[in-house]
């Protein structure tokens, strides 16, 4: 009779190039084992897809499976699904279990054979479910739960030399969509033409730049209209018109780091309602930038933006916060939610993290200069100021195009 395990090794082929070198996944998992141990844990299981990658390497597509990255006191092993095969143990750092589907929970078997039972877990309170945590606690059996979510987070703000040449480059691949977005937009090219250009543009460059990498999830969202006036609308089928206002997204991702540019345009003409919206949020968008710099928390840089919009009578048509760390995220995972600029956030900014600045007014239809207007740039905080590593130009200067 064939035996079926619970989970096995299948370690099927050579370690793949990883986005980092093994000392920087080294160094991240001692940060993480000092944090464990200020918070008590004894063994920490990981579950969020940027968890995973940031201290693994390794993104998993989950697919209605769970993932772990396991870490305790002397090893780190990412358990994966056999769908799978021997993919995550070639993309990724350290020690790699697969699990199989012969029986229900089999993941939670290959997790307890890292961690055993009575030890107190680490968990991620932001992404275990109410129905894995009731797992965890039948197969694992431990002697308590306390909760990493906060402390991992505030690790992954601080980037490493490493992280922001890579960041930085995903910052010069967005810029390389946003030129192929500008150069494809013409009156009655449809919005789903225009956001293809750029994203075949950034897939290109990004292979050309690492080579040895993994592909997926570099997309556009490319807006017009009355479809502006969302950050996050999808893309659409309609023909460009002229005077239509314009949003350029481009979002290449690089091995789980997900960079950004963010542009108003507008087709062939803009009216003077409409301009007069679109430099004021640019001059929105030139203060913000100038208020990044060490020191100054978040919940500060925001009044300094809202003060100018309020001056203009303008604040009541911003839409969200003025921007976001950036780093292992993306639309459908992971956020350093302790570093946004919002009015609630008193995080104080220091040298290493990578922060956006991307204010957005939202004019409802029907009014003058209707539509949604946003900037968006890239900044690095350094010792003395913060560097700005967007390259595309933004304002009625350069983007009034078609």
């Amino acid at each position: 009779m064939t035996t079926r395990p619970a989970f096995f090794r299948f370690h099927n082929g050579e370690k793949a190039p990883l986005p980092f070198e093994a000392a920087e996944y080294d160094a991240r998992i001692a940060e993480l084992r000092d944090r464990m141990e200020a918070s008590g844990a004894t063994a920490a299981v990981l579950t969020s897809m940027h968890n995973v990658a940031y201290y693994s390497g390794f993104l998993y597509c989950a697919f209605g499976r769970p993932y772990a990255c396991v870490v305790t006191e002397d090893a780190c092993v990412t358990i994966s699904a056999g769908i799978d095969a021997g993919q995550p143990w070639r993309r990724c750092h350290g020690d790699n279990i697969t699990y199989t589907d012969w029986q229900r929970d089999n993941f939670w078997r290959a997790v307890r054979e890292v961690t055993g039972e009575g030890a107190v877990i680490g968990v991620e309170s932001d992404h275990l479910t109410l129905l894995q945590q009731g797992k965890l606690e039948d197969f694992l059996k431990p002697v308590a739960t306390v909760d990493l979510y906060d402390t991992t987070m505030r690790q992954r703000m601080h980037k490493s030399e490493a992280e922001i040449a890579l960041i930085r480059h995903g910052a010069q691949v967005a810029d390389v969509g946003g030129y192929a977005i500008r150069d494809a937009i013409k009156v009655g090219v449809r919005e789903i033409d225009v956001a293809m250009a750029g994203r075949d543009a950034m897939e290109m460059e990004i292979a050309k730049r690492f080579p040895d990498a993994e592909y997926r999830d570099t997309w556009v969202w490319f807006q017009s209209g009355l479809n502006t006036d969302g950050a996050h609308n999808p893309v659409t089928a309609r023909a460009l018109e002229r005077g239509d206002i314009l949003s350029l997204n481009t979002f290449p991702m690089i091995s789980g780091y997900y960079t950004a540019l963010e542009r108003t345009l507008f087709v062939v003409t803009v009216d003077a309602a409409s301009l007069t919206l679109w430099e004021a949020n640019v001059g929105a968008h030139e203060l913000g930038m100038s208020l990044l710099k060490p020191g100054v928390s978040c919940a500060d840089v925001t009044h300094g933006v809202n003060a100018f919009f309020a001056e203009r009578d303008l604040l009541q048509y911003r839409s969200f916060g003025y921007g976001h760390s950036f780093g292992v995220l993306s639309h459908y995972y992971g956020r350093e939610a302790g570093l946004e600029l919002r009015e609630d956030i008193d995080t104080v900014l220091e040298p290493g993290m990578v922060i956006s600045m991307e204010p957005m007014l939202t004019i409802p239809d029907g009014q003058p200069g209707a539509g949604g207007y946003r900037e968006h740039d890239i900044l690095v905080i350094t010792e003395d100021g913060a560097e700005n590593i967007t390259g595309f130009p933004y304002g009625p200067e350069h983007n009034v195009v078609g």
